[in-house]
């Protein structure tokens, strides 16, 4: 919780200031897809991720008049080194992509490598906050 939602809160927190000198800016934070469906296990981290999600969409409410944006984007399962011991397990993978429309992406960070940054950026999915 301290880093997932705490720190999403500090870091907003500490940039407004300065966007609202500037007359405008835009924050994007980064949720999970967990911060959008449940699943059987992680409740702990399932609520940091959604609280991102419902602080980012607050906050671009609240923050609209002073012409600040504040987005969340919620990644789907990456096959990491971190999740490859879940994802191994046929009954946990099966589980996690059947609650994942947008499907795990393995090896991320070697399709990602050496991308612009503009088409990183259009490949991105995230919520625009006047949409929801």
């Amino acid at each position: 919780m301290e880093i997932n939602a705490t720190g999403v809160f500090l870091g907003t927190k500490a940039a407004i200031p300065a966007m609202q000198r500037a007359g405008g800016g835009s924050i994007i934070n980064i949720s999970s897809i967990c911060g959008i469906i449940g699943s059987h296990a992680n409740a702990a981290y399932h609520a940091s991720k959604g609280a991102v999600r419902i602080f980012s969409k607050a906050a671009a409410i609240q923050y609209a008049p002073d012409k600040i944006r504040v987005n969340s984007v919620h990644p789907g399962f990456v096959d990491t080194p971190m999740t490859r011991p879940g994802h191994s397990n046929p009954e946990v993978a099966k589980h996690r992509i059947g609650g994942d429309p947008a499907r795990p992406v393995r090896n991320a960070s070697r399709h990602c490598r050496g991308l612009p940054l503009s088409r990183l950026r259009r490949s991105l999915v995230g919520h625009r906050q006047r949409d929801l």
